[in-house]
């Protein structure tokens, strides 16, 4: 009896864990399996689990119809590009709320704490006039600019700089380190798995984001994949779900190969080891 005891809440750990990967995995099992069946095969019976027939037709007609290495790579390089500016303004502003004596140091991070309770849509009107007003509409900037900073990641860094010891700092100071050689050479490595899932949060969000491409861009040239497969729609004709299903799975691969790569790292700063 001694032996079972301590294995049973691992058992109902690993159950959980199994139920909850399987709730994950589904959605996007399905999700490929429907984007392998030709369009006869869903309006006949949509609940299959497994395609008849798989075929790669709709993969095909997807790359026929939009540019998905060009949609592909602005979206990329867009969520990129946003997560290293995020971690770069993020690491000197957590740590000056997390570790300078400054007036108005609490009344800086309740405006931090207030910005994430602001929804973009309920002020991408001025910043879209604004951005307007200097010509940077259909640019990538207009996609990248207005969310350099942002207030959960520079909350995240100051909550994991906050158990930091200070002599670390001052051991730096000490040895003629500067500010900006304390914040990304000896503070940044110290947390890189909280960077890592700010940069994880922030790729994810953008990446996907289909509200503001869609506000700021009018052009093909800087349109993201997230607009392309919305494209794949056809007016009068009906939804081509395994069309849509393929161009979705599509979208999603960058994603879960980053996840993949970072996982580690995710798990750490999930664990609060960052």
């Amino acid at each position: 009896m001694r032996d079972r005891r301590p294995r049973k809440p691992a058992l109902l750990a690993m159950i959980a864990g199994a139920v909850a990967a399987a709730i994950w995995v589904l959605p996007y099992a399905w999700m490929v399996s429907t984007s392998l069946k030709p369009l006869s095969e869903i309006v006949a019976d949509p609940t299959a689990p497994l395609p008849h027939r798989p075929q790669l037709d709709a993969y095909r007609e997807v790359l026929a119809q939009i540019p998905v290495g060009r949609y592909l790579a602005t979206s990329f390089g867009m969520a990129v590009v946003i997560g290293l500016l995020q971690i770069a303004l993020a690491l000197p502003a957590g740590y000056a709320l997390a570790k300078l004596r400054f007036v108005g140091r609490r009344a800086a991070f309740a405006v931090v704490v207030a910005c994430l309770l602001v929804p973009a849509q309920l002020t991408f009107v001025s910043v879209f006039l604004m951005f307007s007003k200097v010509g940077l509409t259909n640019t990538f900037g207009a996609l990248v600019l207005p969310f350099a900073a942002s207030a959960l990641g520079t909350f995240l860094v100051r909550q994991a700089l906050v158990s930091v010891p200070d002599e670390i700092i001052e051991a730096a100071r000490l040895d003629g380190a500067s500010e900006l050689v304390i914040i990304y050479r000896i503070l940044g490595p110290l947390l890189t798995p909280t960077l890592v899932s700010v940069f994880l949060v922030s790729f994810v969000f953008h990446y996907s984001d289909y509200f503001w491409p869609l506000v700021m861009t009018t052009d093909d040239t800087v349109r993201t994949l997230p607009l392309g497969v919305a494209l794949l729609k056809e007016p009068g004709s009906g939804v081509r779900w395994h069309v849509i299903m393929a161009g979705n799975v599509i979208l999603s691969v960058p994603v879960l190969v980053l996840f993949g790569i970072a996982q580690k790292h995710l798990v750490r700063g999930i664990a609060g080891h960052g």
